[in-house]
This record gives C-alpha cells, sequence and structure tokens, in this order.
C-alpha cells in the first residue's frame, strides 16, 4: 500500500498559492530590506556568553568583523547607534544604503 504522504516532505500537498510572500525582514546594521541570505549574527559573540542573534546581510556582517574585536563587540551589545558611531561602519553604512539588497563585495581585513 502506498504512503499517503512523502517520507522526505510531509507537507507536499500544502497550497502554494495560498501563501503570500514573506516582507523582507531589515538588516540590524544598514535597515535595508534583506535579500535572498539572510546572515543570522549575535551581536555580542557567542564566545562572550551571547545568545541574541539578529538578521543581517552577509556584507554588514563582514564589516562588523574587520572593525571591531570580540571584546568590542561584547561591550556595544545591542546597541546599533554605538556601532555606527565609529566613522568606518558608518561611511560603509552610508555607501551600501543605494545598493541592491542582495549585493555582496570584498571587505578589507582588520587593520591592527
Amino acid at each position: 500500500m502506498a504512503r499517503k504522504h512523502s517520507r522526505h516532505d510531509p507537507y507536499d500537498d500544502r497550497d502554494q498559492e495560498d501563501e503570500a510572500p514573506a516582507a523582507p525582514v531589515p538588516c540590524w546594521l544598514c535597515g535595508r530590506p534583506t535579500g535572498k541570505t539572510i546572515i543570522w549574527h549575535h551581536p555580542v559573540p557567542k564566545s562572550r556568553g551571547g545568545r541574541d542573534v539578529v538578521p543581517m546581510h552577509s556584507i554588514c556582517q563582514q564589516t562588523l568583523m574587520a572593525n571591531f574585536t570580540n571584546s568590542e563587540l561584547q561591550r556595544h551589545g545591542m546597541d546599533v547607534e554605538g556601532l555606527l558611531l565609529n566613522p568606518n561602519v558608518r561611511k560603509f553604512v552610508d555607501w551600501v544604503a543605494k545598493k541592491d539588497p542582495d549585493f555582496t563585495a570584498t571587505i578589507a581585513k582588520k587593520q591592527r
């Protein structure tokens, strides 16, 4: 006797037409809507006890990693405004504001 549902996808018989596309989630750092790829970033690094995650573009996360150490991110915590006070991050956010949500580019390495 055949199975009623596929073993791999038990929800394959639901109507796809009834579902509206989900509203794009805004990026935690730049505020632009996220595109196809969403990075779930820990504002306080997991190594420093962080549990909360926020949606970000990969390019925005790379910028944070290039400009802050884990200790600095721990001090800022969930305070986006404190991160935006850094001139490099502010310059990046102003630059990326006009880009497509799926825009990606190479970010310079940390300068220490």
